[in-house]
Parts: structure tokens; sequence; C-alpha cells
């Protein structure tokens, strides 16, 4: 699952009588039937997974009578509905105006940063817009994605900053141990946990092992929308550069927590800006020195660096040199990974999440 729908697992324990309308079936719709909610597929043949986010909104021409029957049935979902919650871009942006029409309030969860790094200008337009005419609140993780979506449009006074939220429960053994069970190797090891694309900024790891002599690189995740291309040519980077036997490529895995226990330090390499920064949550919680690009939310998190080490995008040299800082000298980072982990742990929790957000949709219930 994307980090999105994570977040939309988490959310729903406070609603478990609620009812889930999906475009598609897989583990979301299997994680939300398990917290006891009811699952309604949109109709085969929906299928919208050639519409991505970075794509001309031409391109939805092809597909008018698929979108117009899927909000047709969404209009037909909302009437036995109090609040209508839409997930994501495609949810929000096909659930605005058969909301609006059955007269049901919407709000809109937006998971990602309004701003040109990721949509084109029209884009951006449009969806501000929408959300001003047609969500009574919009549901950012970070205010560096609530200033993103002002900036594109969009009413400051639509706008409520809910943190995304998660536990982690830490594995007791000591790291030396959890590598041996998990197969790493030893010696100096970082990792870096994020699905595989471009803006994600994994190429530019690899370009900093370069310059790091002995230091090994786990890299796990996949390539969830499309971006097989480009997790190709992080290998063909690693060959060229001469660090091949030194980047292990773990694909996708259900066991981060312990990986990264296991490693030395966690990089966020983020390229663009991230509207939060899950990894960089969990990093925290695992109790081990962060290394990320200040780009986004990632300095909200890290209080401006106090909590981990912030690096301009795109820079593999400043990369290298924060992490060989961090493996020359580990106890001078303990405190800071010590009260990055208390942070994460007071302001980034799994059940604080779920009650800022149960009680804005009982607040949107109350006065619709």
């Amino acid at each position: 699952m994307s980090g999105a729908e994570l977040v939309l697992r988490d959310v729903v324990g406070a609603w478990p009588d609620s009812q889930a309308f999906l475009f598609e079936g897989g583990p979301l719709a299997d994680a939300l039937r398990e917290a006891g909610l009811t699952i309604r597929l949109a109709a085969p043949g929906a299928d919208l997974s050639g519409l991505r986010r970075d794509v001309s909104p031409l391109h939805a021409l092809p597909v008018l009578g698929r979108l117009a029957r899927l909000a047709w049935d969404l209009a037909g979902a909302a009437r036995g509905c109090d609040v209508v919650y839409a997930n994501s871009q495609k949810a929000f942006l096909l659930a605005a105006l058969p909301t609006r029409l059955v007269g049901r309030p919407l709000v809109w969860h937006l998971h990602d940063i309004l701003d040109g790094a990721h949509f084109g200008r029209a884009q951006r337009i449009i969806q501000a817009r929408l959300a001003n005419a047609c969500a009574v609140r919009v549901v950012v993780p970070s205010r560096a994605a609530a200033e993103a979506f002002v900036q594109a449009g969009g009413r400051r006074d639509r706008v409520t900053v809910v943190p995304n939220g998660l536990d982690l429960t830490l594995d007791p053994r000591p790291a030396a141990e959890l590598r041996a069970e998990l197969g790493l190797p030893v010696g100096p090891l970082v990792g870096v946990f994020s699905r595989l694309a471009p803006w994600k900024g994994q190429d530019v790891v690899i370009e900093a092992l370069a310059a790091v002599p002995g230091l090994r690189c786990v890299v796990v995740g996949s390539a969830l929308f499309g971006e097989d291309a480009y997790a190709a040519t992080l290998r063909d980077l690693a060959a060229a550069r001469g660090v091949s036997d030194r980047v292990l490529f773990l694909g996708q895995r259900s066991d981060v927590p312990r990986l990264m226990q296991a490693v030395d330090a966690v990089v966020h390499p983020s390229v663009d800006p991230e509207p939060f920064g899950r990894t960089l949550v969990e990093a925290m919680l695992a109790g081990v020195p962060v290394v990320a690009t200040d780009a986004g939310a990632s300095s909200e998190i890290l209080d401006g660096g106090a909590l981990g080490t912030l690096v301009p995008p795109r820079r593999p040299d400043r990369i290298a040199a924060a992490l060989s800082e961090i493996l020359d000298r580990p106890e001078a980072f303990a405190e800071r990974t010590r009260l990055a982990r208390e942070r994460a742990l007071a302001r980034y929790g799994a059940a604080r999440m779920q009650d800022d957000l149960a009680a804005l949709i009982h607040q949107v219930a109350a006065r619709a």
C-alpha cells in the first residue's frame, strides 16, 4: 500500500461501520474489510491507473465515459452517507461534483503538495478552485502542504493540518543480531526506504556512496506507479559508479521497522518537496539517526534540523559528508536521536491522528 493508503487504514479504526468506495480491489480493500468497513468496488472497466498526477488534464479525455460512470456511482453511494471522505486526488476530483449535487459534505484528505514540482499550473488551479467550491474541509499533513494549497489558490480557512500518525513496535535485540537474521552485511550500513521514483532521490544516494568508501546501502521499496524505468536506471547507475557490490536492492518489504533498526542511519533524499515524510517518522521511532533533504515538511518534522541532519536537495556531496560524520562520531548523535524518538512518540502517533480526524469529521457532520 502507498503512504496515503496506510494512513487511511489507520484512520478508519474510528469508523468501523462506514463504507468504502474503491476503484479496485487489493491490499487496501482487504485491510478495510478487516477494520469492519463495507466495501463497494467500482464497476468493472473503471480502471483509472493510466491517469497520474503528472499528466495533462487532456489525458482524461479518452476516458470521459468511465469518469462519468464513476461519478454517477459515487453520487449513489454518497446519498447513504453523512460525510464523504476523499483520500486521494482521483477520489476528490471524481467525488467533488457528485457529493455537491446530492448535498453531502465532502472532506478532502490532501496527501500531496500542490506545487510546480509535482503538478502543472492547470492542475493546481483546477484542484484548488474545486476544493474551494466543493470541499468543506481540506486536511493536509503539514504546514508545508497547507501553504502550497493556499499558494495554488485554495482558501486558507478550509485547511486543517493533521500530521500523519503511525505506531512502531521496536525489536529489543541489538542491531548486529537483527542484521544476521535479515541477511544484511556487517560494517557501515545505511538505508533508503520509499517507493522507487525519480523525485524520491535514490539516485542521489547512490552518487553519495561513491564518495564514502566501504559504506553499504539497502534500498527498500519498489516502483508503484509505472516508474519501472527509473528503477532499472538505479542499477545501471550503481554499476557506472562502481558501487554495485555496495547497494542492496531489497524490493518491497513488510519488515521495514526491523530493517531500520539494523542500519546505522536512514537517508530521506527526496529531490522535490515532501508533503509529509512517513519514512522520517518511522526512522525517528526506530531510534536511528536521520539525514534528510530540506524540502517540504522535512524541516518541520525534524524541528529545523535539531533532530536530524538537513541537507540541500540533489547534493550527493552533502549527503556523503553527513553520513561520514554520523559513522565517524555515532556517540555525538545519540542524544539527538533520543530526542527525535520522543518527539515522534508525542506528535506523530496513530491515536492522535485518529482522534484529530474523528473530531473534525464529527464537526462536519454536526454542521451538515
